[in-house]
C-alpha cells in the first residue's frame, strides 16, 4: 500500500500530546486502579500499553482520554488540563481533540459509510474537510465503500471505516483499545500497519491498549502495567520481549 501524499504532515507541536502527572484512579470499595501513575506521550508517536486483566491499562486510557476522572493527578491534553473538567466539557473535548477506535467498530447498521465516517462531525455541526476525507478514504482503499453499509464490508474494512471516523476531525490524539482483537491474521496486520502510517507519515498521535505482543510491537513505545502503576517502558519493542515480560508478571 503506498503512503500518505505529500504535504497532509502536521506540524510540530511545542507541549506534549498528552501529559499526565501523579494520576490514581480509586473505585468505590477502596480498589485501586491506578496508583500514581506519571507519564508523557510526544506528538507524533505510537505509544501501546500493555499489562495483565486488572494491571490499569483501560482505566489508564479511559482517564487519559477524558472517558473517566482520575480520583487524583492532572491530565493534560496538549495544554488543556482535562481532569477537572465536568462531564459537558469532557465531552466536548472529547469531539474536538479526541478519536477512538475501539474493537467493536461501532458502526450504525442503517448508515453508509459515507455518513457513519461524518456522523461526529454532524453531531458537532461541523462540516468535513473534503480534501482531507478524500486522502483519508483512498489511503485506507475505502473509495468504492462508501455507499455500501457496514454489513456489506468485511472485520478489516469495517476497522478501517472506524479508523477514518476517528481520524476525520484532525484529532490531537487518537486512542485504540484492542483495535485488532475481532480480526483476522491478515486484517489485523494491515490495520495495524495502517495505525502504524498514520504516526510516521501524519505526525498523528496514537495511544493503544493492547494484549497483544505482536500488535503493541508495531508501536515505538510500549508501556507495561501491572496493579496500577506502570512497571516496565520499552523503546521500540519486539513481540517476544513484550511476551517475556508478561510472562514474568503471570500473563500466561
Amino acid at each position: 500500500m503506498s503512503g500518505f501524499p505529500a504535504g497532509t504532515a502536521r506540524p510540530a507541536q511545542a507541549a506534549p500530546a498528552i501529559t499526565l502527572t501523579g494520576v490514581s484512579k480509586t473505585y468505590a470499595g477502596g480498589v485501586r486502579a491506578l496508583d500514581d501513575v506519571s507519564l508523557t506521550v510526544a506528538h507524533g508517536t505510537f505509544l501501546a500499553v500493555m499489562g495483565p486483566s486488572g494491571s490499569g491499562k483501560s482505566t489508564l486510557m479511559h482517564c487519559a482520554a477524558g472517558l473517566d476522572t482520575p480520583t487524583a493527578g492532572s491530565i493534560r491534553i496538549g495544554d488543556r488540563e482535562i481532569a477537572g473538567l465536568n462531564e459537558t466539557r469532557r465531552t466536548e473535548l472529547r469531539r474536538e481533540h479526541i478519536g477512538f477506535v475501539f474493537q467493536s467498530y461501532n458502526l450504525v447498521p442503517a448508515l453508509s459509510v459515507a455518513d457513519n465516517i461524518t456522523l461526529p462531525l454532524r453531531l458537532a455541526g461541523r462540516a468535513p474537510d473534503h480534501r482531507w476525507l478524500r486522502t483519508l478514504v483512498e489511503r485506507v482503499g475505502l473509495a468504492d465503500r462508501l455507499a455500501h453499509r457496514p454489513a456489506e464490508l468485511s472485520g478489516g474494512q469495517q476497522q478501517r471505516a472506524a479508523i477514518v471516523r476517528a481520524l476525520v476531525a484532525k484529532p490531537a490524539v487518537v486512542f485504540a483499545d484492542e483495535p485488532t482483537g475481532a480480526l483476522d491474521l491478515r486484517s489485523a496486520h494491515e490495520v495495524l500497519g495502517l495505525l502504524r502510517e498514520l504516526v510516521d507519515e501524519l505526525r498523528q498521535t496514537v495511544v493503544m491498549v493492547t494484549h497483544d505482543p505482536a500488535a503493541a510491537a508495531q508501536a515505538h513505545r510500549a508501556l507495561v502495567m501491572a496493579d496500577g502503576c506502570v512497571v516496565d517502558t520499552l523503546d521500540r519493542p519486539t513481540a517476544p520481549e513484550l511476551a517475556d515480560r508478561l510472562v514474568k508478571l503471570g500473563e500466561v
